[in-house]
């Protein structure tokens, strides 16, 4: 296949990151995707992953690659609460939350943490971002509190107390939905305690 028909091939994947599975079901080849990139026409992420070279600057790069190598994964913990800019941390890593019993992707690239959730509790607050065929998954604001609540030791508790102001003082916080997900997520005493701090 010559090198603008296969561009023109990989148009539907629009401008973000895509497997090497998703070309093929295009009909582009692996071999033709290696030779978009050594020309500089496609970029590799990371093992398996491409985007075009001209497509447009995103925040979230990071978490869109890593949902093409794991689609099945969530993004969670402080990787969620930067996205919902509910922290200013940059987190040195990606952290992606995987349900118990399923495939526990290993990335070297972007550097990614892995969790194990429960099954029964893994699917609560799961939202997706990006156009329908592509972006990625994460957990929703409220869950993203939830999980910072139950898990201090994994997001740091000072860490978790801000986003929880954080969240409290934007416009859309809907504190009844996240007491509802942490008492879902056996986390509502924690929880109350927080706020009881934050309002003495």
């Amino acid at each position: 296949m010559a090198r603008a028909s296969a561009l023109k091939s990989l148009r539907p994947l629009e401008d973000r990151p895509f497997h090497v599975k998703d070309a093929e079901g295009l009909g582009v080849a692996g071999y033709e995707l290696r030779r978009l990139r050594d020309s500089g026409d496609l970029i590799e992420l990371t093992r398996g992953v491409y985007q075009r070279a001209d497509a447009a600057p995103d925040a979230a790069i990071d978490l869109a690659t890593i949902s093409a190598r794991a689609p099945e994964a969530t993004i969670a913990a402080n990787s969620a609460l930067a996205y919902w800019e509910l922290t200013d941390e940059i987190p040195s890593t990606v952290h992606l939350a995987v349900k118990r019993g399923s495939h526990r992707p290993q990335i070297s690239y972007p550097p990614t943490t892995v969790h194990v959730f429960a099954a029964d509790t893994y699917p609560l607050g799961r939202v997706h971002q990006g156009p329908e065929a592509g972006g990625f998954w994460i957990y929703s604001r409220e869950r993203a509190i939830a999980d910072a609540m139950r898990l201090p030791k994994v997001i740091g508790r000072d860490q978790a107390l801000g986003a929880l102001r954080q969240y409290l003082s934007t416009r859309g916080a809907r504190p009844g939905e996240l007491m509802r997900i942490a008492d879902e997520l056996r986390t509502g005493p924690a929880l109350r305690h927080a706020l009881e701090v934050l309002l003495t």
